[in-house]
């Protein structure tokens, strides 16, 4: 009798390890915005109108910039994610991360966020060591052009490069269309919704971070889809998932 095979976990990053609307999201928003305005000379407003369009219509506006104008994907990662003082910003839940070092089987990062960024925030976090391994946006790149989440044909190679069987594993994700992409390939999809109303008040550490903040993000519905396997607020959940 064969031993069963035990569950690999596929985290988010942003807004799904840590409070990514709080620390990134707005800088990130505003340096895309400024690419926009100098290397296509734009005005700000349209920069910024164009920015959110790409996002809105492609998942990612790296995809607009890459497919209507010829924007280099690599120079944009780098310029649009310095972020100086990121760290200081950064904020998690204690608890998440210590369910995360208890939690069983494989787990990986699979994030739209560039790779020099990514790494940056599992530093600050102190999760490096709990992953076995980190797919970044430039690991999502197919036949010369970016195809990061939700593209179906990127999950179906991550599956492949991993040596994975799509419902050994489990997404959690912020983002409902990721989720959606995955569940159609017959994996388990986990929303996390700690950081989506906008009421997070968690430290990295005690004394460090506090106060409040306004999202910057829109709040998604509170039902849940049917491509949606569990509803959680907490990573200590996901122990009750395998």
């Amino acid at each position: 009798m064969k031993a069963p095979r035990r569950t690999v976990w596929l985290f988010d990053l942003d807004n799904t390890l840590h409070d990514a609307s709080h620390a990134a999201f707005g800088p990130t928003n505003r340096a895309m915005t400024a690419y926009m305005v100098e290397h296509l000379g734009l005005g700000h407003d349209a920069a910024s109108a164009l920015r959110q369009h790409y996002w809105t219509h492609y998942g990612a506006t790296l995809l607009g910039l890459v497919r209507h104008h010829g924007v280099r994907a690599s120079h944009f990662l780098e310029q649009t994610h310095r972020l100086p003082g990121l760290e200081a910003d950064l904020r998690t839940c204690a608890h998440d991360r210590a369910a995360l070092k208890r939690l069983r089987g494989r787990k990986f990062v699979l994030t739209n966020a560039p790779r020099a960024y990514s790494e940056r925030v599992l530093a600050a976090l102190g999760l490096t060591g709990c992953f076995d391994g980190l797919l970044a946006i430039e690991d999502m790149t197919m036949f010369g052009q970016p195809r990061p989440k939700p593209d179906a044909r990127m999950f179906r190679y991550v599956l492949a490069r991993l040596r994975l069987r799509a419902h050994d594993c489990v997404l959690v994700e912020d983002t409902l269309a990721h989720q959606k992409a995955a569940r159609a390939l017959g994996m388990r999809t986990v929303w996390m919704q700690r950081y989506l109303d906008g009421r997070f008040r968690g430290t990295l550490r005690d004394g460090i971070n506090k106060g409040r903040r306004s999202p910057e993000v829109g709040v998604h519905p509170c039902h849940r889809p049917p491509y949606v396997y569990a509803k959680i607020k907490s990573l200590q959940t996901l122990r009750a998932l395998r």
